[in-house]
């Protein structure tokens, strides 16, 4: 089972980078900030090394999937970010591996996503063994019915899928478990 190791650092410089870049917001879901997402997953501080004896930053992110186009946005947030708070020489760093799942995702994130109407992923993306679980429904996060059906697999970006819900009437997007 993959969990999420990313981990706000010690190190008071480190930790104060981390605080900037955690504030970036997602440009496809903008109620929910990287941190949330759990694709900030490191931040390297070199002291006095850029022009001027400011601090050389290395910000690690993941994307949620290897196309996703939002990275270069995430990207250039996290670079004018780092520069309106002094820091000229930051380098924002894309691993692929291990690849992002929706564990990584914080609880205070899927909040987020119940409150903006897209319904959170439920499960855990792991390396499974054994019987594969079903889920059966999906509840809406408008009226919080589970008598929800799936319209189509891909929703308005390829980390949603569409759904409906039988009660409320609401179409509303599901964030898959990845």
């Amino acid at each position: 089972m993959s969990t999420n190791t990313a981990v706000r650092p010690a190190d008071a410089l480190a930790a104060k980078v981390w605080d900037i870049a955690a504030t970036i917001a997602d440009p496809e879901i903008p109620v929910l900030t990287i941190e949330d997402l759990g694709i900030l997953r490191e931040v390297a501080v070199v002291p006095g090394q850029a022009g001027g004896g400011r601090p050389a930053v290395e910000v690690t992110i993941t994307p949620t999937y290897s196309g996703c186009p939002a990275m270069d946005t995430i990207r250039d947030d996290i670079v004018a970010a780092l520069d309106r708070h002094g820091y000229g020489d930051v380098q924002v760093k894309l691993v692929l591996a291990p690849a992002w799942t929706t564990d990584w995702m914080t609880e205070s994130g899927k909040a987020k996503l119940e409150e903006y109407g897209i319904a959170a992923p439920t499960g855990r993306a792991g390396v499974r063994t054994g019987p594969v679980r079903l889920g059966l429904s999906v509840k809406c996060p408008r009226c919080n019915s589970l008598n929800t059906r799936e319209i189509t697999r891909f929703g308005s970006t390829s980390c949603k899928a569409l759904y409906q819900c039988n009660d409320c009437k609401e179409p509303f997007d599901y964030f898959k478990v990845l």
